[in-house]
């Protein structure tokens, strides 16, 4: 994951190249925001699925970076204060404390747009079918569908006691979306058989899902200076979380018994799936 990481943040690097003028401090916010380190854990799935199929690895790591340009620009506006009003992103200022409002605002957009930019371009993938298909699931897993549509589920949440089936698709979208497109990147690119396709699509949509319980672990577990961000807002702001809800036994159960299930549908790929089943263990046991 650390290779692959640096190698994301080198196409990262490279595709936000900062250039002059007063409209230089846009991006400004989108590299301090991008490659303000991170797991990277979307990119690794995209390369990690890619390599499934033999992808060349430079078309790889261009989608994973326009994905993670989606994930960064999602962190940005969560922590505004109109939204979940965090000061603290993987350990620095959040993008708003550390520019503006205003700006951070822009630098969300202007990531978005730029993700789209990138799989448009041939340098991403050859086909322009492939990279036609590669923008139609992004933009699906990142909208009203989605993760935003996820946001404002979570919004709503505030007021109103979710239950578990509502809490589940509340997290499939609002996060499991994006770990979902994330896998089919790479099935996408390599041309990849409807089975094959699926069985990364059952196992995004477990480790999505053990993800998020493992995020609610940490939110009440964690140690804020391992973290990243501040650790017990979910239960100061009485929101109802996996957690919450099964208690921290049952949700820890949980987990491995999503990481499990996700590591079972990539039989399919052998030994080659290793990696993948690496990760569906790595997200249930990690600490920040």
């Amino acid at each position: 994951m650390a290779d692959n990481a640096k190698a994301v943040n080198e196409v990262l690097d490279e595709l936000l190249e900062a250039g002059d003028g007063p409209e230089v401090r846009i991006v400004e916010a989108m590299r301090y925001s991008a490659l303000n380190g991170g797991k990277r854990i979307r990119p690794f799935l995209v390369t990690a699925s890619a390599d499934l199929f033999n992808v060349d690895r430079p078309s790889a790591l261009r989608a994973a970076a326009a994905i993670e340009m989606v994930h960064c620009y999602s962190l940005i506006h969560d922590d505004l204060p109109a939204m979940d009003d965090d000061d603290l992103r993987r350990g620095k200022a959040a993008c708003h404390i550390e520019f503006d409002e205003a700006t951070a605002i822009l630098a969300g957009d202007a990531l978005l747009t730029k993700a789209f930019e990138v799989l448009a371009d041939d340098r991403t993938h050859g086909n322009s079918t492939v990279r036609a298909e590669l923008i139609l699931v992004l933009a699906k897993a990142a909208g009203d569908a989605g993760m935003v549509g996820g946001q404002m589920l979570d919004l709503v949440a505030k007021d109103h006691a979710l239950n578990m089936p509502e809490i589940t698709r509340l997290q499939r979208m609002k996060t499991g979306a994006l770990i979902a497109v994330s896998c089919e990147a790479g099935a996408i690119m390599g041309r990849a058989s409807e089975k094959a396709r699926h069985a990364l699509h059952a196992y995004a949509h477990d480790i999505g899902l053990a993800f998020q319980i493992a995020d609610d672990l940490l939110d009440v577990e964690g140690d804020e200076a391992e973290v990243g961000k501040k650790t017990g807002k979910d239960a100061a702001a009485g929101k109802a979380t996996f957690v919450s809800l099964l208690g921290r036994e049952r949700a820890r159960a949980q987990a491995g018994l999503l990481a499990d299930q996700a590591a079972m549908h990539l039989d399919l790929f052998e030994e080659k799936g290793k990696l993948l089943r690496d990760l569906a263990y790595f997200v249930v046991s990690r600490t920040a």
